[in-house]
């Protein structure tokens, strides 16, 4: 089939693997999804080099059980699913402690390569102080607030990840955001109540 420069959707990659060309399908797969699959993998392990480790082994399944996708959600969501379990394999077979690390380095920033120089390095450490204090929160709530927040997924979508209900999620969410509230309060930013 072969793919142009653009993006493929995702039912121009499912009919590549369904037509057998698998290579062309595999590339266009990992293409759209790493740097998902990577940022989820590295906000549960919090370090770069197991979550390249568990990233390949994700795209490993992911491609190897392709077939058994049904399309009760979206790929995305899947692969969600597929990395969270591979995290927490991760976890349990290294049995690890897991530091807030000082370079934590999410694929979503703040502040826009556009904004003047100052701004920039507002953002930057605004970014930062962010990232520490998402760290912090009880992984359910840290959970939630990265999906809803940062990957934009809706809590329906969230529910059939996570096996939480909707309401549960929400309750969630309005803890995590809460806390982030007020420790960027302390952090001097004048944040609503």
């Amino acid at each position: 089939m072969g793919f142009s420069l653009a993006v493929p959707s995702d039912a121009e990659i499912l009919q590549a693997f369904a037509d057998g060309d698998i290579e062309a399908a595999a590339a266009a797969f990992v293409r759209k999804y790493q740097a998902f699959v990577y940022a989820t993998a590295y906000r549960f392990l919090q370090s770069r080099e197991d979550a390249l480790d568990v990233s390949q082994e994700v795209f490993l399944r992911a491609i190897q059980h392709i077939h058994q996708f049904r399309g009760e959600s979206s790929i995305k969501t899947w692969l969600y699913t597929i990395t969270r379990n591979a995290a927490a394999s991760w976890v349990r077979k290294y049995r690890r402690d897991l530091p807030i690390p000082e370079d934590f380095d999410p694929n979503q920033r703040l502040v826009s390569a556009e904004a003047p120089p100052d701004q920039q390095v507002e953002g930057r450490e605004l970014q930062d102080i962010l990232d520490r204090i998402i760290l912090q929160l009880p992984e359910k709530q840290r959970e939630v607030f990265v999906l809803r927040y940062i990957e934009g997924m809706s809590y329906e979508e969230i529910s059939k990840v996570t096996g939480t209900s909707v309401g549960g999620l929400k309750a969630n969410y309005f803890h995590a955001i809460k806390k982030i509230g007020a420790k960027l309060r302390e952090y001097g930013y004048e944040i609503p109540k």
